[in-house]
């Protein structure tokens, strides 16, 4: 049955067209017209369905080409054990019902086939993975966890799961090999209370490790160990633990996939340039200058400097690594984190500095430990401090992914006729209330509930 959204404001997500008030006809999965007349029903070939859009914004669905946590495989770079099914659902069902139709799961080390592992499991959004199946990279997991790897993970190979269709290279390294959030939210916390018996929350964790370790992850920059006291006694841990035990306990968790990871960067923008596919990478402050160098010698690797707000990056470091990513063809991605509304561990001020900057190609949520923020959300608070116009800002999580990463969404990412019918209307007062989501044509969520 064709559809018709009647009398909504149309931005079609290529950075600049905006269509005050149209109508977009949907047929056979594909936007067939839109039509500032809003007389489009008119010409539909009878039996549509009308759904009035006035007060709300038609735009392209959500691509969100940086995320984890929606597959059945292993997780993360570690190559963790999968999540369970509940988990995996509840994520899922958030991303949708925040917008997105198509999702790149970035974790690196799963197959196609652990999207589901029962064809009763599928979801209504589009959901594919990437692979970082090298050497260095798998290497990398086993230092860390690896508990989700089998034989068959082991021995994969980049080319085999292109072949089964994987639609991007990555993630290169993470917050698990490469001392990010997934150490200061989980293995750091873990290994202290196993050893010590001692809780502690992730901002510990974290001000423990760059105290230990800095924020470029050189033992050598740490502090002494009476300054390590002071540390812990700022932290309520006091006492409770010496210096020279932490000390060993966050070096043993952080460092020994360092190295091995970062040697997996090579690997990644090696076979990028030589099959063509984009390639996600751990941006933040340890990787910066390994990134920026790889950049400069794999010209036509095409880099996608993930996360560049990382919150190991003071604000104007972040734009300067960023600027010299640019400048050497890569592509800048922001994530959304938990820094938009949540605020449980980060905050906006990287990503503010990235945006206003202008330097900013894509928009996506990483995980951040499962307490991500929606990507509308943070369109809605870039519009709100005017930091861009809403088409510039919509086309970062729309038009811009679908152009970068071709062979995962070549087809969607415009409300533009031939294109594929992944629409999202939203209330126009406030992009990030989703109150109609269509795939393929195909309605997915009406008045916020999902079919």
């Amino acid at each position: 049955m064709d559809i018709v959204l009647q009398d909504g404001c149309v931005i079609t997500g290529d950075g600049t067209t905006v269509f005050p008030r149209a109508d977009v006809l949907v047929s056979g999965g594909e936007i067939r017209d839109v039509d500032m007349s809003s007389r489009l029903h008119r010409r539909s070939d009878g039996g549509a369905d009308f759904i009035d859009a006035s007060g709300c914004t038609i735009i392209p669905g959500i691509i969100n080409a940086h995320a984890h946590g929606c597959i059945r495989g292993p997780s993360m770079p570690s190559g963790s054990a999968a999540l369970d099914d509940s988990a995996v659902d509840y994520n899922r069902n958030r991303h949708l019902l925040q917008g997105t139709t198509t999702l790149l799961n970035v974790c690196g080390l799963a197959f196609p086939d652990e999207i589901d592992h029962e064809a009763a499991m599928a979801h209504p959004m589009d959901i594919y993975v990437s692979t970082a199946h090298t050497e260095n990279n798998i290497q990398a997991a086993l230092a860390v966890d690896g508990a989700g790897l089998s034989s068959r993970h082991l021995q994969a190979t980049t080319d085999q799961l292109l072949s089964q269709g994987a639609k991007a290279l990555g993630e290169v390294g993470g917050g698990q090999t490469l001392g990010g959030g997934a150490q200061e939210y989980r293995f750091i916390p873990d290994a202290i209370k196993r050893q010590t018996g001692i809780t502690v929350l992730p901002a510990v964790a974290r001000r423990l490790k760059n105290a230990i370790l800095g924020r470029y992850l050189e033992p050598a920059d740490g502090v002494s160990d009476e300054e390590l006291e002071a540390e812990l006694n700022n932290c309520g841990l006091a006492g409770m633990v010496q210096a020279e035990a932490i000390r060993a306990i966050v070096s043993n968790s952080v460092m020994p996939s360092v190295s091995t990871a970062l040697a997996g960067f090579e690997e990644i923008a090696r076979e990028s340039a030589r099959v063509g596919y984009p390639a996600v990478f751990h941006n933040a402050a340890p990787t910066a200058r390994s990134l920026i160098d790889l950049a400069e010698r794999y010209p036509i690797a095409r880099i996608v400097a993930g996360h560049s707000n990382h919150p190991s990056f003071l604000a104007g470091e972040a734009v300067e690594v960023a600027g010299k990513l640019r400048d050497r063809g890569a592509v800048i991605d922001v994530s959304t984190l938990d820094c938009i509304t949540t605020r449980w561990r980060n905050d906006v001020t990287n990503f503010d500095a990235l945006i206003e900057s202008g330097l900013v190609d894509t928009i996506s949520t990483d995980f951040a430990g499962g307490h991500w923020d929606g990507i509308l959300e943070a369109i809605h608070r870039i519009g709100r401090k005017k930091q861009l116009a809403a088409p510039a800002a919509i086309a970062l999580a729309t038009g811009n992914v679908a152009r970068i990463f071709p062979q995962l969404a070549g087809d969607r990412g415009l409300i533009e006729k031939g294109k594929r019918a992944d629409i999202v209307v939203a209330d126009s007062a406030n992009l990030s209330r989703v109150r109609d989501v269509f795939i393929a044509g195909r309605p997915v969520v009406l008045n916020g509930r999902i079919l």
